[in-house]
């Protein structure tokens, strides 16, 4: 048994006391220069442990010329130390009280429970990378810059833990720098999902709906930033959170070239697939330049694709080619309603 598996520091014992008590119960008895053989440690380091065992009632001597050693029966043994140690866990909680009354008696109202006003410039970040690191399930993240993080924050310092959800939204006017995308792309990387609004009217993280950042100032962030953990509060700001998932546009960035045609579906089924997607981003109020650094593209495609579809609509503005498309369906899934959309190609060009 490897004693890295056993966590035999909960029990007041060190790896190699543990690592003897485990050869002892498998054995009627042994002398200290055959548990210093078996545990692989010189007999000084052997016999030391098993000091620590007597001490701890887990083992003790049989006598002989060669003093043998035999482990006491593990569950009435180790029960008690473990009663030992749980109470003395008790105590240690009493003492926390004690020093948390003693801390609110001479700082005031408990404030730093309901919120923690971060104001140094290295404090914000590293306060995000804990709330990041100690999320469990869930992240959500309004996104608008100027970005509190800046350029120089690397990948693994927000990467957030396996099976953490998260969901981003994103602010279209400023999705054209290269800090946001970056970020998205390291999120959506991640199985995050993105989803882009004309306007966001706050930055905010949100862990675990249990603790939000945001900033004091959303004109300025140097002016600070708070970390909320009022249940209210922290409930209200989900709310806010999902109010603007719900009519935010979802993008992916996981497929940012043309997809090629698909094996036996009409001619230019690829392009129609990444016309959609123009034309969602365009209703969403995206500028060519966004939905270009977005997709990966040129602006002079992004216009070619919007073009194509207003020529197949029979649209002149751009208005009159998201009311058009969005009747025709073009502007959903497939998934989302039940059928295959129809093609975006001309009559000329799907019958060839």
């Amino acid at each position: 048994m490897d004693e890295r598996d056993i966590p035999w520091s909960a029990t007041g014992l060190d790896p190699l006391a543990g690592r003897v008590l485990e050869h002892l119960v498998a054995v009627r008895s042994a002398d200290r220069d055959e548990v210093a053989s078996a545990a692989g440690v010189s007999p000084a380091e052997a016999d030391r442990a098993l000091r620590d065992l007597a001490d701890s009632a887990l083992a003790s001597p049989t006598g002989g010329a060669v003093p043998r050693w035999a482990a006491a029966p593990p569950r009435p043994s180790l029960s008690a130390l473990l009663a030992r140690r749980r109470a003395e866990l008790a105590r240690v909680e009493d003492l926390v009280e004690r020093l948390s009354e003693v801390h609110e008696a001479v700082s005031g109202p408990r404030a730093a429970d309901l919120a923690e006003l971060l104001t140094s410039e290295v404090e914000v970040p590293a306060r995000y990378r804990q709330l990041l690191a100690a999320s469990s399930f869930e992240v959500l993240h309004l996104a608008k810059p100027p970005y509190v993080l800046g350029p120089s924050v690397s990948a693994e310092a927000v990467a957030v833990a396996p099976g953490v959800r998260m969901r981003s939204v994103y602010e279209t006017d400023g999705f054209t720098d290269a800090v946001s995308l970056r970020t998205a792309l390291r999120g959506t990387g991640q199985g995050g999902k993105l989803r882009l609004t004309s306007q966001i009217p706050v930055k905010l993280v949100i862990f675990d709906r249990a603790a939000a950042l945001l900033p004091v100032r959303g004109d300025r962030p140097s002016a600070g930033s708070l970390v909320v953990h009022s249940p209210g509060l922290v409930t209200a700001l989900v709310a806010l959170f999902e109010s603007f998932w719900e009519r935010a546009e979802p993008v992916s960035l996981t497929r940012r070239r043309d997809p090629p045609d698909a094996a036996g579906g009409p001619p230019g089924s690829g392009r129609d697939l990444r016309t959609r997607e123009i034309l969602r981003m365009m209703a969403a109020g995206m500028k060519d330049e966004t939905i270009a650094r977005i997709l990966d593209v040129s602006r002079r495609t992004v216009q070619q694709h919007i073009s194509d579809a207003g020529a197949v609509l029979g649209a002149r503005t751009r208005f009159q080619i998201a009311v058009l498309a969005t009747k025709r369906g073009w502007l959903s899934e497939p998934a989302d309603s039940g059928r295959q959309p129809e093609s975006l190609q001309p009559e000329s060009l799907r019958a060839g």
